[in-house]
């Protein structure tokens, strides 16, 4: 897998699949690229090219102290793009891959950009505040920070229950599902995924957002227990001047089964329109 050194003198891994349009794929938290090999897979099948990247201190990534903030992550994905000279790119984030690129957006403009894809995107904003009276309190994340700090390796093994939904009634879990997701966890240096606690939580994205100006799918699931729809897609697509905006009843945050391919069809539809 390629390597990319930034101005900051950090390693990032990429995957680089297939030829065509580049679909660009920004993974979630505390994962890595690998969670993105399906989709990968399926846009390189179709006439695209396919890239994911290892978040700084995720991965095979570099695990440095400082940046691990959104608007380095954000720079990150603005020199990936620049050192492979990509253009009219179709940029894909989920969960914190979401304000990944909505920060992208903010900070670096759409020259670069045809269209955006977020699933299961923490932006606008998720924590409570008074300008976001409906968004989670503090608590919910301060209890994140402590399950990571105190035995990390349980923490994401419980954490991925609840991130595909197999915790609901009449479930039908993969176990095979969660130890890929316990596994790509455990490669985030804990203080990457601790910093990245505060980071998906209690960024505000609308100045952000207020930047996009293409196409952009936005898609979440409906039983969401990680990023609930009503404080971020529902109000994300209100925002945008041209979304569309796809929820999928009872889906998880992490998607698997029929809501995978569900939400693959749509991408694939998206992209190619």
């Amino acid at each position: 897998m390629p390597t990319f050194t930034t101005s900051d003198c950090v390693d990032i891994h990429y995957k680089d699949w297939g030829s065509g349009q580049p679909v660009v794929f920004s993974h979630g938290w505390p994962l890595n690229a690998d969670a993105w090999d399906g989709q990968l897979l399926l846009v390189a099948g179709s006439g695209f090219r396919g890239i994911a990247h290892d978040r700084r201190g995720h991965g095979r990534s570099g695990q440095p102290w400082g940046g691990n903030h959104m608007d380095r992550h954000a720079d990150d994905l603005a020199e990936l793009l620049e050192t492979l000279d990509l253009r009219d790119v179709i940029l894909v984030g989920h969960s914190t891959g979401g304000g990944e690129v909505a920060r992208y957006i903010g900070r670096h403009g759409t020259d670069r950009v045809a269209k955006a894809v977020l699933l299961g995107a923490v932006p606008p904003l998720l924590l409570r505040t008074d300008a976001n009276p409906g968004g989670l309190p503090l608590a919910t994340f301060d209890r994140i920070r402590a399950g990571v700090r105190a035995d990390r390796s349980q923490f994401y093994w419980e954490l991925s229950e609840s991130f595909y939904g197999f915790n609901r009634p009449g479930a039908s879990g993969s176990e095979g599902v969660r130890r890929a997701f316990w596994l790509w966890s455990m490669q985030t240096g804990l203080k990457a995924a601790h910093d990245g606690v505060g980071q998906f939580s209690e960024t505000d994205f609308h100045a952000d957002l207020a930047a996009f100006t293409f196409p952009t799918l936005v898609a979440h699931g409906g039983d969401d227990q990680i990023v609930p729809v009503h404080l971020s897609a529902e109000r994300t697509a209100g925002l945008l001047p041209d979304a569309v905006l796809k929820v999928y009843p009872g889906a998880p945050h992490g998607l698997v089964g029929a809501y995978r391919e569900a939400f693959e069809a749509d991408l694939l539809a998206f992209i190619r329109d």
